[in-house]
């Protein structure tokens, strides 16, 4: 399978997208038991959103029903942080940069979490020689 590359060598900023959407995703259902099944990745610059949507367990589901909503957010947020490495070093593979900072955010009701990877700023070009 031939992969599309950009300019600086690495793929094209579609297939980096699914390529990164598709193994965090991967990653949080194989840790988490159950993965979101629609999930989208987003790159500007210095910044990587991973988004995932209608992620929860049948568990957390019935304990946002319970009104316990609170140890829902607190059990995830556990289970990203124990599984941060493997998430970070995914993106660092995938982007050929380094994460400087990760971020993990889920919604009140346990429906859309958000990964998001913010990467060390690439090296200045050097100037141009001057004539």
């Amino acid at each position: 399978m031939e992969s599309a590359h950009s300019e600086d060598g690495g793929r094209s900023a579609g297939k980096l997208n699914a390529a990164i959407a598709n193994e965090v995703g991967k990653l949080i259902a194989g840790f988490a038991g159950r993965g979101a099944t629609k999930s989208r990745a987003f790159i500007n610059d210095d910044v990587v959103v991973c988004l995932l949507e209608d992620g929860a367990t049948r568990a957390e589901v019935n304990l946002v029903a319970a009104g316990k909503a609170d140890l829902v957010r607190l059990q995830r947020d556990a289970l990203q942080r124990a599984m941060e490495d493997q998430l970070v070093a995914a993106v660092e593979r995938l982007t050929e940069r380094k994460v400087q900072t990760f971020l993990s955010g889920l919604s009140t009701l346990g429906e859309s979490s958000v990964e998001v990877f913010v990467l060390e700023p690439r090296p200045a070009e050097p100037a141009a020689k001057r004539d």
